[in-house]
């Protein structure tokens, strides 16, 4: 367990970041306002990338950059000579859907919107560095500021490691994510695994086409592919134990050119989402022998892929009870909540836990007042946040990564 915040640190971390967090509510926004009116896809987000620049041109931080995505790391060095290195992160992608929120800075790119708050996180990011910088010479070591493309399924962060931009490995690494339908400033997580694993599932029926009067005649994939829809659901009920939690959803059937024309081939394609590497290794079993053998039994065949996506994201025990005390020891009691269940959403910070000990959190972002529970969540085509929690998450991030270059954990996370 990390040790109990002292009371002049608490009063330091709760006074002077926070009232300083606050100052830099405009600078959040308007940056906020200008990477959602011009959203970007993928691993490479140059326009984003340049407004973090931009941004952050006048402080003290030294750059990496890497071939393989316009993704970038910001050094700031400390004052106080100090062997430690904390990782603070924040995405950058958007996603490929149109925006219906209305807002007077709406996506201006059409089919592209960011419903996942990644630019309020880099924003936040963007905050957490003026803190700390401002701060700098009574920090004992270095914060790396990770700015992050290809997260929404690109594997962003993989990339940035395998192209070395924060070797050595820092000793801690904390994320923040914002949550739309959660009460306003609550800041949560859990220890152990926080989000699942995502894989996703191509299966190809074919069969024999022919028209549609005469199916008798023809091998009709679709009533195929919409028996293995169903008998999927029965699987995952059946065969694996719901304490160890696996969802299979299909999101997407593909068949057919005409409404009188059977097809030679339908298509599904999905995601399977998992806890633990035993399900995942016999939910990809499970599943194609199922579509399998359904499609042999209507003298069918059946081709099923898998694409492997995220791990499952584990957070440190040790990394969570610190951020609690420090999340504590800024805002008050009760302004941290832990997580009883993993949520089966998938995060590719999930490639960093895997290297570094740390945590992730989420940050409720609904509206002061309003109905956080019917809140438009994130990935929807309406999502939208209420701005002036921002500061409270920058200021979050700048007091993990103080508190831990101050030793705030004893000893390490490690272990």
């Amino acid at each position: 367990m990390a040790p109990p915040l002292s009371l002049s640190l608490s009063l330091s971390l709760s006074l002077s970041l926070t009232t300083d967090a606050e100052a830099l509510a405009p600078q959040l926004s308007a940056l906020r306002r200008a990477i959602h009116a011009e959203p970007e896809l993928g691993l490479h987000t140059p326009r984003t990338r340049d407004r973090i620049r931009v941004a952050l041109t006048h402080l003290p931080l030294e750059w990496r950059e890497g071939p393989s995505t316009t993704g970038l790391v910001g050094v700031l060095k400390g004052g106080i000579a100090g062997a430690r290195r904390v990782l603070l992160r924040g995405d950058m992608d958007a996603l490929p859907m149109p925006e219906d929120t209305g807002l007077p800075y709406a996506s201006t790119i059409p089919g592209t919107m960011h419903a996942c708050g990644h630019d309020a996180h880099v924003a936040m990011l963007v905050g957490a560095a003026e803190l700390l910088a401002a701060r700098a010479e009574s920090l004992a070591g270095e914060v790396l500021f990770m700015f992050q493309p290809g997260e929404e399924g690109h594997h962003g962060a993989r990339f940035m490691l395998d192209d070395g931009l924060i070797s050595p490995l820092p000793d801690a690494a904390f994320a923040l994510h914002i949550m739309p339908n959660s009460p306003h400033g609550l800041i949560a997580g859990r220890e152990g695994a926080l989000l699942a694993a995502a894989d996703q599932l191509d299966i190809e029926v074919r069969g024999a086409g022919g028209h549609a009067s005469m199916p008798h005649q023809t091998l009709d994939p679709v009533p195929v592919v919409c028996e293995i829809v169903t008998a999927l659901q029965a699987m995952v009920t059946r065969q694996f134990d719901a304490r160890d939690p696996v969802v299979v959803t299909i999101a997407r059937i593909e068949g057919g050119t005409a409404h009188n024309v059977i097809a030679d081939f339908a298509k599904l394609r999905g995601t399977v989402r998992t806890l633990s590497p035993e399900h995942r290794a016999r939910a990809r079993e499970a599943i194609e022998r199922l579509a399998v053998c359904i499609a042999a039994a209507h003298g069918l065949e059946a081709r099923v892929t898998f694409t492997p996506g995220f791990p499952v994201t584990i957070c440190n025990g040790q990394a969570v009870d610190f951020g609690e005390g420090v999340a504590s020891a800024m805002f008050g009691e009760g302004a941290f909540q832990r997580l009883a269940h993993p949520i089966m959403g998938a995060e590719d910070f999930a490639y960093v836990l895997e290297q570094v000990p740390g945590a992730m959190f989420f940050l409720g972002a609904a509206h002061d007042g309003a109905d956080w529970q019917g809140c438009c969540g994130i990935h929807s085509p309406r999502m939208v946040l209420d701005e002036s929690v921002m500061p409270r998450g920058a200021a979050f991030l700048a007091g993990l990564a103080e508190r831990f270059l101050a030793g705030g954990i004893r000893g390490s996370v490690k272990g």
